[in-house]
């Protein structure tokens, strides 16, 4: 039996080594565009130089499993076909190509591998005083501006949004404001509506905000996400109105349920993209496949949240607590006591992605009557 999963990341390598465990007989192939596994929740210490995102694939995933440095340009009738024009047979495929950013023009994305790599040069080349714009004042944008701050203190960072954490608690915002702000981190909420490329050999751009006017800016960073690989709509599978990939109570597509959704591109209610996501969705799919390979009845996908954590530099976080359907509660963690948890759940999908252990918390309860 083969197998294929397009995509590398959290859900995608998770998802290849359980099923390896589980099925062993199964020839499992990996496709993914780069030769490493990356961690996304670290791509804004690979910006500011203080960590590093990448390990080799051949360090994540288990011996036997086939890995194919390519990209999957479309999915057919049991096989996909390959950016350098090969086609490849699969009995049962794994989507996991994850999500990607639409960046405006004079920025640079700090939401994918290419990009932080782009921005880690443009930043270390920055002399002191320059000023530092990350547009998208979400969880990604808070990381990157803080790390920015932290690791480069002789720059001026500013971080610019329409709302500040906005899936915090009010509390819980206020604490990372305060950290910003100790950060010498400025805050403008407000919403970009354009970036220009200036003149001369750095072309310092000029950022317009709605309300606010306009500023120069010698280095301008992309942080907002939220978009996904056409893969699935221009190989014909069903999907959403934004793009996501159309699935069943089992993350299997609608259209063909050889093909497992799972990570970013899945349409799943209630998801939100995430390694607390994907871990979840990958390790979910592969029982499933296993279970069907077996014979035995297959169970639905189930999932509740737990929390969301927020590092604001190294020696400083936020951790806002939520209840199962992912809404804040008013309870957050603060301060370094919340830094030591948030490195430890980075280690901690790591680990997972690569042993295929994993445990998750169920869901909230269906409403009586509620399929």
């Amino acid at each position: 039996m083969k197998v294929a999963v397009a995509g590398a990341g959290y859900a995608g390598t998770l998802a290849a080594n359980r099923l390896a465990k589980k099925v062993p007989e199964a020839e499992i192939t990996v496709i993914n565009p780069r030769p490493d596994f990356v961690e996304r929740v670290r791509l804004h210490e690979q910006v500011a130089g203080t960590g590093k995102a990448a390990t080799p694939l051949t360090k994540m995933l288990r011996d036997g499993i086939h890995a194919r440095l390519a990209s999957v340009e479309k999915i057919g009738n049991g096989s996909v076909t390959l950016d350098l024009g090969e086609n490849l047979d699969f009995d049962y495929l794994f989507l996991a190509v994850g999500s990607t950013v639409s960046p405006l023009p004079g920025t640079i994305p700090v939401g994918t591998w290419e990009g932080a790599e782009q921005a880690r040069t443009a930043l270390a080349r920055l002399p002191a005083s320059s000023t530092v714009s990350v547009i998208g004042a979400g969880l990604t944008g808070i990381e990157t501006a803080a790390e920015v701050a932290y690791g480069r203190s002789d720059l001026r960072v500013r971080l610019v949004g329409q709302s500040l954490a906005p899936t915090f608690s009010e509390g819980a915002r206020k604490r990372v404001r305060t950290s910003l702000e100790r950060l010498k981190v400025t805050v403008l909420e407000d919403t970009v509506t354009q970036v220009l490329r200036g003149e001369g050999e750095r072309g310092a751009d000029k950022v317009l905000l709605r309300s606010n006017g306009e500023f120069g800016s010698d280095l301008t960073l992309w942080a907002v996400l939220g978009t996904v690989p056409d893969l699935a709509a221009r190989s014909s599978l069903k999907v959403d109105e934004h793009g996501y990939a159309v699935v069943d109570a089992y993350l299997r597509s609608v259209s063909d349920p050889r093909i497992f959704v799972i990570g970013d591109c899945a349409a799943v209610p209630g998801a939100r993209p995430a390694c607390q996501t994907a871990g979840p969705q990958g390790a979910h799919a592969a029982d499933t496949l296993a279970r069907l390979l077996k014979g035995r009845k297959i169970k639905p996908y189930s999932q509740g949240y737990t929390g969301t954590a927020l590092s604001l530099g190294k020696r400083d976080a936020v951790v806002q607590l939520t209840r199962r359907d992912d809404s804040p509660k008013r309870l957050y963690i603060a301060s370094r006591i919340a830094a030591v948890g948030k490195e430890a759940g980075a280690r901690t999908a790591k680990y997972c992605a690569r042993t295929a252990k994993i445990t998750w918390r169920s869901g909230p309860k269906q409403p009586s009557g509620a399929k």
